[in-house]
């Protein structure tokens, strides 16, 4: 077996571990392989193992990765060429999108889990109808909040006044298709602050729903290597795993 391979099995394990600790059904938390900054060759791999949702930082990046993995094609027994490599994929842009970059991430991504603004809400629903590429009927978008204090983290926080402007905003955007909500924890914290801050964003999803019920909020994306398993107890539906998958990350040239 290949690294990423053992790698696979023991995330695998570990998933399913926390599932059952949590009295979960394994069924319920979907795993996106970050693959940002490792190459295209790997993705084929993963792909090959078995992995289809996969999570990049950066749209320039992706753009380059999505050109070799449209040519790429699956293996086939019988030595006729398979279906294409990116056909049996879904990415989602998970790092910052900057608005000016909205089309661009609309034509190479199938979901944006990083949303923190009107106008970029405003971009996305307006790049989805004029794209000629983007291949769904409404794009799938999570909205980032930011329950950390730490200043490189991005997103809403949860009581600011353009959150609630831009789940009023979003049901009257016909191409966009509002799916949840997504956070990252602190790093370097006591356990407890990391269930602290996944619970908030559960507890907060709750709330919001209810507040907006034109909105379906199901996805909770938190969670990653150091801490899915406390996401996963706290009612994580979405786990975002790079480096126990794949290794410590190359750094881009």
């Amino acid at each position: 077996m290949s690294d990423l391979a053992d790698n696979l099995a023991r995330v695998e394990a570990a998933i399913a571990a926390a599932c059952k600790a949590a009295g979960r059904p394994r069924s319920e938390v979907e795993l996106v392989a970050v693959s940002k900054t490792h190459p295209s060759t790997t993705i084929v791999e993963a792909v090959e193992l078995g992995l289809h949702v996969f999570g990049e930082n950066r749209v320039q990046e992706f753009v380059q990765k999505s050109v070799e993995l449209v040519v790429s094609r699956m293996p086939n027994a019988d030595g006729v060429p398979g279906p294409t490599v990116r056909s049996q994929m879904r990415v989602h842009l998970i790092g910052h999108l900057q608005s000016n970059k909205a089309a661009k991430a609309v034509d190479v991504f199938d979901a944006i889990d990083s949303l923190d603004s009107v106008k970029l809400a405003e971009r996305l629903d307006a790049a989805v109808g004029d794209s000629p590429l983007y291949t769904g009927s409404r794009l799938p978008v999570l909205v980032e909040i930011k329950l950390s204090l730490e200043e490189t983290k991005a997103g809403l926080a949860p009581d600011s006044k353009e959150l609630v402007e831009l789940l009023e905003r979003l049901p009257t955007l016909t191409h966009l298709e509002a799916q949840g909500l997504m956070t990252i924890a602190p790093l370097d914290v006591p356990e407890a602050e990391t269930r602290a801050c996944f619970r908030a964003l559960r507890l907060l999803r709750d709330k919001l729903a209810q507040a907006h019920p034109k909105l379906h909020l199901p996805v909770l994306s938190m969670g990653m290597s150091g801490d899915f398993a406390l996401a996963i107890a706290e009612g994580a539906t979405r786990i975002r795993i790079g480096t126990a998958l794949f290794g410590s990350r190359p750094q881009p040239k």
